[in-house]
Parts: C-alpha cells; sequence; structure tokens
C-alpha cells in the first residue's frame, strides 16, 4: 500500500529500513494529503490541518497515532520578515509521515542525506523506534534555529555603532525592521515551548522505548534557552529605540536652541534696519554720509552685546 501510494505522486518520497518508514511530503496537494487515508488511520480533520496554512502549533494522541502541528522560523527575503514555515508529523510505531511546504532546508537536507545513506537512517531510528527518529528530526530543526538568532545579534551589534551616527538615515528604518523581525520570531518561539514540555513529560506509546524526559526535554530546554535570547534580543532592541529616539530629541533640542538664539540676536536688528528703510522724516544720520555706518554700528553693537549677555546666562 506504501509503495502504492508513493508512486502516486512526484512529491512523495519514502525511506523504509528494518520495518520503519518515513514518509515525506513536500508542497502537498488535497489528493496527496487525503491519500493518507487508503495507507493509515488518520483522522480527517488532521489530514485537513496539514492543508491550512493557520494552525496552532498542537499535538493530538490517538490509540495508533500521534499528529502534530509545529512552526519553525524561515526568513523571507521578499518582506525582510522572519516568517512561519509549518511543519506537520504523523507517528506511529512503525512510520512517521512528515508534510511540509518545501522550504525547511534542515528537513530536506536530511531527508536527501538519509536516503542516499541506509546506514545514517539505521542510526537514527536507533532500535527501530520511530520516537527517535522523530527526535532526530526535531532537533535538526531546532538547532536550525539558533543561527537566525546569532544573525539578528550581529545585526544588533552593528546598528549599535551605527545609532550614534547622526548622519546615518537608514537608522530609523533598519531600527524598525529588526525590531519587527524579532517580535515576529518570538510569535513563532512561543507556543512551541509547550508542545516540547508536554513530549518532554508524558510517555507515549507509540514512540516506542525512546526516553522522551531525556530526548525531548534536551529539546525542551533548547526551545527555552531560545525563548531566552529572544527575551534579551527584545530587550536590547527596545533600550537602541529609546536610546535613538532620546539622541534624535536631544539633536532637536540643540537645533531649536542654536536658531531660536539666532533668531533673537537677528531680531532687534531687523527692527533697526526696518526703520532706517522707512521713507519718514527725521531719522538720525539718514541724510548724512555717516548714516549707513551708524546704523551698521549700532546693529553690531546690539548683536555684540546680546551674545555677551547670552554667554554670561551660559546659552551659549
Amino acid at each position: 500500500m506504501i509503495s502504492q501510494y508513493v508512486a502516486s505522486g512526484d512529491n512523495i518520497r519514502v525511506i523504509e529500513s528494518d520495518g520503519l518508514s518515513w514518509i515525506d511530503i513536500e508542497r502537498p496537494s488535497k489528493e496527496d494529503v487525503y491519500g493518507l487515508r487508503d495507507v493509515f488511520p488518520f483522522h480527517e480533520l488532521d489530514l485537513e490541518d496539514c492543508l491550512s496554512r493557520v494552525q496552532l502549533p498542537k499535538i493530538d494522541e490517538y490509540p495508533d497515532y500521534l499528529f502534530m502541528v509545529l512552526h519553525f522560523p524561515l526568513f523571507n527575503k521578499k518582506t525582510k520578515l522572519t516568517v512561519s514555515s509549518q511543519l506537520c508529523v504523523f507517528v506511529g510505531s512503525d512510520y512517521l509521515v512528515t508534510v511540509h511546504s518545501g522550504n525547511l532546508r534542515p528537513l530536506v537536507r536530511l531527508f536527501n542525506e538519509c536516503e542516499k545513506n541506509a546506514e545514517l537512517f539505521s542510526k537514527m531510528m536507533a532500535e527501530r523506534s520511530s520516537g527517535m527518529l522523530m527526535y532526530r528530526i526535531l532537533d535538526v530543526l531546532v538547532d536550525y534555529c539558533f543561527p537566525i538568532v546569532y544573525k539578528l545579534n550581529a545585526m544588533i551589534d552593528s546598528l549599535e555603532e551605527q545609532i550614534f551616527d547622526s548622519r546615518d538615515k537608514s537608522v530609523v528604518r533598519n531600527l524598525s525592521l529588526l525590531r519587527r523581525d524579532i517580535l515576529a520570531y518570538r510569535r513563532i518561539t512561543r507556543p512551541q515551548i509547550g508542545l516540547f514540555e508536554i513530549l518532554e513529560k508524558n510517555q507515549f506509546t507509540v514512540l516506542g522505548n525512546v526516553n522522551t524526559g531525556v530526548y525531548f526535554g534536551d529539546l525542551a530546554d533548547h526551545m527555552r534557552r531560545l525563548w531566552a535570547d529572544l527575551e534579551d534580543l527584545k530587550e536590547v532592541i527596545e533600550g537602541l529605540h529609546d536610546t535613538h529616539a532620546s539622541l534624535i530629541s536631544n539633536n532637536t533640542t540643540e537645533t531649536m536652541r542654536v536658531l531660536t538664539i539666532i533668531a533673537t540676536i537677528v531680531l532687534p536688528l531687523t527692527v533697526v534696519s526696518g526703520l532706517y528703510g522707512m521713507n519718514v522724516e527725521p531719522l538720525p544720520f539718514k541724510d548724512t554720509g555717516a548714516g549707513f555706518w551708524v546704523v551698521l554700528g549700532t546693529m553690531g553693537f546690539i548683536a555684540s552685546a546680546m551674545v555677551i549677555f547670552f554667554k554670561i546666562r551660559r546659552w551659549l
């Protein structure tokens, strides 16, 4: 039955060894997903979840199998935002089915390696255990999450240097994009922690003799550490955002202070020049050759006196 099902689609692949099968479905169609009912006793609602892109991470236990929906981060180069990539997993005592969109590169790479190397696949499933095979797959995907965090850390370090460069106009945009990226990553990660804790605390029969407390407990620890790293990143990015806002505010205040001083100095000079530009009589020295120099000297005296006054008051 499995061989007939696999032959029905080009995007369906299977690895079999010692009575254990790993069926991988990339970019599933409706026919691919509902065709699983001919081979496995999967509930129709679980099959519908495989086709839906708005599912929350969850784990459902049935007498013959476990069904899980997990989300892992994926960076979208077009939108420059970290989005979630959904992975659906069916686990029975002698099989494991993964359904995904094909953009989880670690999972695709792992299947290709196991397909080429039978010894690697045998080592992954350790004593013909579907639970151990599931652990190996999830371990690779969880490890894949950390390089993205390291990249976010590097971007924050770069932004810290840009923030104090007032001539760099791209800081605000880069800061906002990075902040949005961290928040998106947090939304993906937080629900996963509870799912891995369920796997850690419960011993499921269909997973075979795998010690869930040890193996899935290790994955739960990794997810908690990932969440802690994201919490730190959130605090840092908020601190940088506040720092940048404070610097912008201080620069604006300093600019306004200088412009106010200039306007205050120019105001009386404008009054003097305006008076002597009026066509009225009499104005002192207006009709003499020294009138221009008298006005200019008066304006210079007023400006100098105001500068000295501002310096005494420490406004300059």
